[in-house]
């Protein structure tokens, strides 16, 4: 029987924070960034995966967590690229354990056990309270071998929980909702990027999530940065940053829509990002937030230990009215603001990894939920 941590806290740690193995801001050193991830001081749940620093994160966080008793923290794993036989290809990555390239259906359940096990290994630990699906491809969306094969995970008791965990770009929307509603009863979590700031399009799966009773785990939520209050101006991002690609003028645009609805988060007592935590926790079935913790580079960054300081102090309890929450929503409007993943009418050529056409099967879960592909999943003018 498994013993320890079940439930994820309404806040957690991710191992891509730090700037160590996902580029967001200075990268730390390797004491500061395992003192970051140690659960306690109000955080008890960290998120890892396996493809960063191919592994690498994962032994971080095993040496977070080694002497503190397992029951104190909730572990969430993924798994699901594979760096072991896959070759990386640029900017796209490593390619999914589903790449027909690499095996056929018969040897998915041998992968992910295999994959499974290394990380826990890793990671110092014998279970994880959440295990999820990390950047499913088309298949992995919806395969009843790999849902098969992540059930029999849990029945062997290196899991308590499973769930589906969508990227690493924004979209996804209508593979999803299918996979939730052919496989929810085994899906216990999602994890989608939503923030006040970015609403859409993970809203559009909300719905679902409410039907098939799956909780959701954000990302995101500090909006690159923005709601630290202390993202630079955009010439001055470290070199390699991520965000140093997304379209110029995001920066001040973004500062402008925070200084709108700082007046709410001043009324509460909250800081931006609590504030950001707050409205993200009031949308259902929203459970559990993960901002990025990015050591942003100046004089006048705030430490990286204040920002997580603020997310441990988020009220578990929202304390948001509903008009206050209407009106973030409104600030944060962003519905057709960019090109998304997965399957959509945006696609161009071939299938890749994370893009692809919109199938017949697609457009009949548009159509029972409401969704109009060429309106609701495609970048405007």
């Amino acid at each position: 029987m498994l013993r320890g941590m079940s439930e994820l806290g309404h806040t957690a740690l991710g191992s891509w924070s730090g700037g160590r193995h996902m580029h967001f801001g200075i990268p730390l050193e390797e004491d500061r960034l395992r003192a970051l991830l140690r659960p306690g001081d109000g955080i008890h749940t960290v998120v890892t995966a396996d493809v960063y620093g191919r592994g690498a994160a994962d032994t971080l966080v095993g040496e977070a967590v080694a002497g503190l008793p397992r029951e104190d923290y909730a572990l969430v794993g993924a798994v699901g690229h594979d760096f072991y036989e896959g070759e990386r290809e640029g900017a796209k990555g490593f390619p999914r354990f589903t790449d027909p390239r690499l095996r056929g259906p018969g040897d998915y359940a041998g992968y992910l056990r295999m994959a499974t096990e290394r990380s826990l290994e890793r990671c110092g630990v014998d279970h994880f309270d959440l295990l999820m699906l990390h950047n499913p491809d088309r298949i992995g969306y919806s395969s009843e071998v790999v849902w098969s094969a992540m059930e029999g995970l849990r029945a062997a008791g290196l899991t308590r929980a499973l769930g589906l965990a969508p990227g690493p770009a924004n979209g996804f929307t209508l593979d999803v909702i299918g996979c939730l509603e052919r496989f929810g009863p085994l899906i216990d979590w999602a994890m989608i990027i939503l923030n006040p700031f970015e609403p859409w399009p993970g809203r559009l799966v909300l719905p679902v999530c409410r039907e098939q009773d799956v909780r959701v785990l954000a990302r995101v939520v500090d909006y690159g940065g923005v709601f630290h209050d202390d993202v630079p101006d955009e010439p001055d991002l470290p070199g390699q940053d991520h965000r140093a690609f997304r379209p110029a003028g995001w920066v001040d645009a973004a500062r402008a829509r925070l200084d709108r609805v700082r007046p709410i988060a001043e009324r509460h007592g909250l800081t931006p990002l609590q504030l950001s935590c707050q409205w993200t926790l009031a949308q259902a079935p929203v459970a559990s937030v993960a901002p990025t913790l990015i050591q942003e580079p100046g004089p006048h960054a705030k430490p990286v230990e204040q920002k997580r300081a603020e997310l441990a102090a988020v009220p578990r309890e929202v304390v948001l009215s509903a008009e206050e929450v209407a009106e973030i929503a409104g600030v944060g409007e962003n519905a057709g603001c960019m090109a998304l993943k997965g399957g959509t009418p945006g696609h161009d050529g071939d299938e890749r990894a994370d893009s692809w056409p919109v199938t017949d099967d697609l457009r009949a879960v548009a159509r029972r939920w409401g969704i109009e592909p060429e309106r609701d999943l495609v970048m405007r003018a």
